[in-house]
């Protein structure tokens, strides 16, 4: 267990990114999934920027793999253009 005070403050600052990571990273699955369950060509066009950018701030943060970002963003786009 730590004993420093500095090593202390990291360790409650890893815990505080970490839960702020995974909230993140689920809201936007949860996203993805609500924009691949969509039938509306409208709906999915207006919904699909804003999943884009939830996208993009986990690839900015490093909590995705940039490629993985665009593999994903590159699927929804196919999908997306289908509906229309």
């Amino acid at each position: 267990m730590a004993h420093h005070l500095s090593a202390k403050k990291r360790i409650r600052q890893t815990e505080k990114r970490r839960l702020q990571n995974r909230y993140y990273k689920k809201s936007t699955r949860t996203a993805i999934t609500k924009l691949r369950g969509m039938t509306d060509a409208n709906e999915a066009g207006k919904f699909f920027p804003k999943v884009v950018s939830m996208i993009d701030r986990l690839a900015k943060k490093n909590l995705w793999h940039r490629n993985k970002a665009a593999n994903i963003k590159s699927k929804l786009q196919r999908y997306v253009t289908s509906l229309g």
